[in-house]
């Protein structure tokens, strides 16, 4: 792929005989967004089944998904962040010993990269022209360099902030959805509804996701729902067995 997509520039069909439109997801916001709305609806659902099977009143389920909700935002979203920017800067240091070897020894840098090539098989002629021609370009160079060499794009090293804001939003909105029948009603009534809200979430965050994979939706789906039902059950079993012995 040489360039990512425009998405609001439509692409030619596989059908047409050419490539089909792709999502530019390197910057870290999409895989946050998906990561984040399916760890939030999973922590905090399971959470607060754990917390509502032990039956200490609806005023602590909702204080358990509240706190849930915030310490879980706050731990993606600067868990999220020093990942990534720690990501970003070892790549960065990187590029910076290929850019200094490109500049103290850029015969051995082209003997390197036509060997690549060479390797790949590509006629050696080709392969030493081609590296010629980039060579002549520092930037390109180092690019190249680093693609071929690190398998780094010097262009696409990803965004720390944008991948943490995303992460702490959407984690937020998924860890909201089991709690909202809480601040309305308690007892079986809101655990009832919480359940079903999480369910559809459940369902809808596993069709999205399978929207970015090129996946089947129905099996993304059900396997999301069946990832949260587990955790949810397992965390309501301990709960109940945890609130019967303390009674």
């Amino acid at each position: 792929m040489e360039e990512a997509a425009n998405p609001g520039t439509p692409r030619p069909t596989v059908e047409s005989g050419h490539e089909a439109p792709h999502r530019d997801v390197r910057g870290g916001g999409a895989r946050a967004a998906v990561f984040g709305v399916s760890d939030g609806l999973v922590t905090n659902v399971s959470l607060m089944l754990g917390v509502a099977g032990a039956s200490p009143g609806a005023s602590f389920v909702r204080l358990a998904g509240l706190a849930g909700l915030v310490a879980g935002a706050f731990s993606m979203g600067a868990g999220e962040y020093v990942s990534m920017q720690a990501q970003r800067e070892l790549f960065e240091r990187e590029l910076n010993v290929e850019r200094e070897a490109l500049h103290q020894s850029p015969q051995k840098e082209r003997d390197e990269l036509v060997a690549i090539y060479e390797g790949r098989g590509i006629d050696p002629g080709v392969a030493r022209e081609l590296v010629d021609e980039v060579m002549q370009d520092p930037d390109l160079a180092l690019e190249t360099h680093a693609r071929e060499e690190l398998g780094i794009d010097a262009k696409a090293l990803g965004n720390p902030w944008q991948a943490a804001i995303t992460s702490f939003a959407m984690f937020a909105i998924g860890a909201f959805i089991p709690l909202l029948p809480w601040l309305f009603s308690s007892g079986t009534a809101a655990l009832v509804a919480s359940i079903v809200l999480s369910g559809v979430a459940a369902l809808t965050v596993g069709a999205l996701l399978a929207v970015f994979t090129g996946r089947s939706r129905v099996r993304s789906a059900l396997r999301q729902l069946g990832v949260t039902a587990v955790a949810a059950g397992i965390t309501y079993a301990i709960g109940r067995a945890a609130g019967v012995s303390v009674h």
